[in-house]
């Protein structure tokens, strides 16, 4: 049994897999990229062909792992995302069934990705992303101006939504100058051969070989040739370009130790490892508005210390306007501190603003409303008003992909019992940031 170190693959799970990747979130709309001061940049044109045609029989789901949904996107808009935020990559071409043609359209339009094309694929992987750089070529015969061949075509697995910036640039420009290129990583467990009735043949040495995975890269000719030239036993049986590139066009891949992140959505389980992930990134910090308001500055200042004891860095502002309105760009969580009796006008007010800003597109936003009242006040009327109208409100938010929380605090003279009422908040503010449920929507908690 020969065993080449470019052809294996390691679906399972990888146990080095970080708690979350920092990388995967645009700060602003969709289909724009994320500048940030370290921003790399290419002199040739790069696009990227992602095969999604895949069934997902090891899941056990009837839904293909690539249109699973979590936190209201499905697996595949992530994976996008990811792409779609590197300012040098010019396109992205998904190649999906013919029967999802259709899906893959809404998707596409749903969360605005402004950089990609669905074309249908083939009855295999190989003729698939086949299709998907064959659709390249044709952009330059498109009477598009910004758009040309890509020199470089860069093919990752629509399953893999958790690659950076700095990988992808790797790998793009030691394609440009070596023809192809791929991601490698350690193998997890020993490579055996069998005999054929079942029987340990022998072991390879582990530490002479490695898992190849995604993303891969090539020059455009090179993997545009090594198709045209490829065997019909090529088509229905293989899976790694990296080989075609090495056996029909004698080029030798640039192999690059990719990070944990590259791992596959292979399993069920990975679908709520991803989610999971997902949600650790989003709840990193949040924006605290007091208001202009001292007493709502002071429990700012308690909250900050409690709730970054939880994890969350708390970004505290008077408001969203002028130059504390950086805080849209950049934050997935809002708490509104309230200590007059105007009730929810303040997240009213929020609401709007968040709205406007489109915030909400690609993942659930969290506001958190804290009224902070004094123990004797007496507005009976207004209390009793409360919680219908904080879940009148949350309701609507919720079809505009904001989660909309309340929480009830007391002011106590009591020292002791102040510092447990604050510690309350701290909890339930970092449980309701981390698990964005939508079950507790428009729940008025009491602290």
């Amino acid at each position: 049994m020969e065993v080449n170190h470019t052809d294996m693959q390691s679906d399972s799970c990888d146990p080095d897999r970080p708690a979350a990747h920092p990388g995967i979130f645009p700060t602003r709309e969709a289909g724009k990229s994320d500048l940030q001061p370290a921003e790399r940049s290419v002199d040739f044109p790069v696009s990227v062909v992602l095969p999604a045609g895949g069934t997902g029989e090891r899941t056990g789901l009837q839904t293909p792992k690539q249109f699973c949904s979590f936190l209201g996107r499905p697996l595949i808009s992530y994976t996008i995302q990811a792409f779609e935020r590197v300012s040098w990559i010019q396109s992205i071409v998904v190649v999906v069934a013919k029967e999802n043609m259709e899906l893959m359209t809404d998707i596409v339009q749903r969360f605005q990705h402004g950089k990609v094309r669905a074309v249908p694929g083939g009855s295999t992987r190989h003729r698939s992303i086949c299709n998907g750089v064959l659709a390249l070529g044709e952009e330059e015969e498109e009477e598009e101006e910004e758009e040309v061949r890509p020199e470089v075509v860069i093919i990752h697995d629509a399953v893999r939504p958790f690659v950076d910036e700095d990988f992808l640039y790797s790998i793009a420009t030691a394609a440009k100058e070596h023809g192809a290129a791929g991601a490698v990583r350690p193998l997890v467990s020993t490579v055996i051969a069998t005999t054929s009735d079942g029987f340990l043949d022998h072991s390879l040495e582990r530490a002479k070989y490695r898992a190849s995975e995604m993303p891969q890269g090539f020059t455009y000719d090179v993997i545009y040739r090594a198709y045209q030239r490829c065997s019909e036993s090529d088509f229905e049986f293989g899976t790694e370009c990296l080989h075609l590139a090495l056996q029909y066009c004698g080029t030798k891949a640039k192999l690059i130790q990719g990070p944990p992140t590259l791992w596959k959505v292979t399993y069920k389980r990975d679908l709520a490892a991803a989610e999971s992930i997902i949600k650790d990134a989003l709840s990193r910090s949040a924006c605290v508005i007091t208001g202009g308001s001292a007493r709502a500055a002071t429990l700012a200042d308690a909250l900050q210390e409690a709730v970054g004891a939880h994890g969350t860095e708390l970004d505290v502002i008077p408001d969203l306007m002028g130059e504390n309105a950086r805080c849209l760009l950049k934050e997935w969580n809002f708490i509104q501190l309230s200590v007059n009796r105007s009730f929810l006008s303040d997240v009213e007010a929020m609401l709007t603003v968040l709205e406007a800003a489109n915030r909400a597109l690609l993942h659930p936003l969290v506001v958190i409303w804290v009224h902070l009242s004094d123990s004797d006040e007496l507005s009976v009327s207004g209390r009793a008003a409360e919680p219908a109208a904080i879940m009148d409100l949350a309701s609507a938010a919720k079809l505009r992909n904001i989660l909309l929380y309340g929480i009830q605090l007391h002011q106590s003279k009591d020292t002791e019992r102040w510092e447990r009422s604050v510690s309350r908040v701290a909890e339930i503010t970092s449980a309701l940031i981390r698990e964005r449920s939508p079950a507790l929507v428009g729940q008025l908690l009491q602290a």
